[in-house]
């Protein structure tokens, strides 16, 4: 893995995105899970390039997922997001799950919003509720920095506060003002792309965990050992495997992010634009 997902190979994917959006200097970064992609329709002056466009990016392939780099201004700030992400259940090592958050540190982006859709395993939530994640469980039994040591990156990131505590303020304080219920709680990362058993949300009940999903840790353990600060909130699309007992579908999730309370993208634009 020498040279795979590199620091080169980010800087080389960044001049590709730049040169489509030359006037751009984005300093916060989204990441937009399934289902979630809706909110990119809020980006104004919106430039939007394809993964296969973008050198190391593969297709997206997950129902829910655009697949494009989007760069525009959302909340008065530059901003470029990812509609769509890379899994992996889809195949793909962990560095390549992470590789956007490489790029667009590359670009200038100095804060990282992330957002997914997940299981609710905490009975205080309920589908559609809007959780914001104060700490993560890497269950996926990966790494994203596993590998030589990438320039520029803190080898051995401190993951105290993986998720910044002024933006998580700044979350809470903009959801106040906006009349918006959010939650808090933490988020646990398994690979998938299996739902999970009954059993193993009883495990990850026992081990803390609130919500959970297959996606996010990656990004957060690269954005980290960069430096960005992070900020992160699941959609809880469905309750997790026994909690209620109702059987789990990808369909379910998509359909789960309709139920978001009024105002929600609101709520993220005015927080990921800090």
């Amino acid at each position: 893995m020498k040279n795979e997902y590199s620091t080169e190979a980010a800087i080389k994917a960044a001049a590709a995105i730049r040169m489509r959006a030359p006037s751009q200097q984005p300093k916060v970064a989204i990441i937009l899970g399934s289902g979630l992609g809706g909110l990119s329709t809020s980006i104004g002056d919106a430039v939007r390039i394809p993964f296969r466009e973008i050198s190391g990016f593969p297709e997206a392939t997950v129902a829910g997922h655009e697949g494009a780099v989007i760069l525009g201004s959302l909340g008065g700030r530059e901003v470029v997001a990812l509609s769509g992400r890379f899994h992996m259940y889809e195949g793909h090592p962990a560095a390549l799950a992470a590789f956007p958050v490489r790029v667009f540190h590359a670009l200038g982006a100095h804060d990282l919003f992330v957002s997914n859709a997940a299981g609710g395993i905490s009975p205080k939530l309920a589908v559609g509720d809007l959780m914001m994640i104060s700490d993560h469980l890497n269950l996926t039994g990966t790494n994203p920095l596993v590998g030589e040591a990438r320039k520029g990156e803190i080898r051995f990131p401190d993951m105290t506060d993986a998720y910044n505590p002024g933006l998580r303020w700044l979350l809470r304080t903009t959801a106040e003002k906006l009349g918006i219920t959010l939650r808090e709680g933490v988020y646990a990362g398994l690979l998938g792309p299996s739902y999970e058993t009954p059993s193993e949300v009883k495990m990850l009940r026992l081990l803390g965990a609130d919500a959970v999903g297959m996606s996010t840790v990656p990004e957060v353990i690269v954005a980290r050992a960069l430096g960005m600060r992070v900020a992160g909130v699941s959609c809880i699309t469905n309750a997790a495997a026994g909690v209620t007992g109702a059987a789990l579908s990808h369909e379910t999730v998509v359909r789960g992010q309709m139920k978001q309370p009024d105002g929600a993208p609101s709520a993220v634009q005015a927080s990921s634009a800090r």
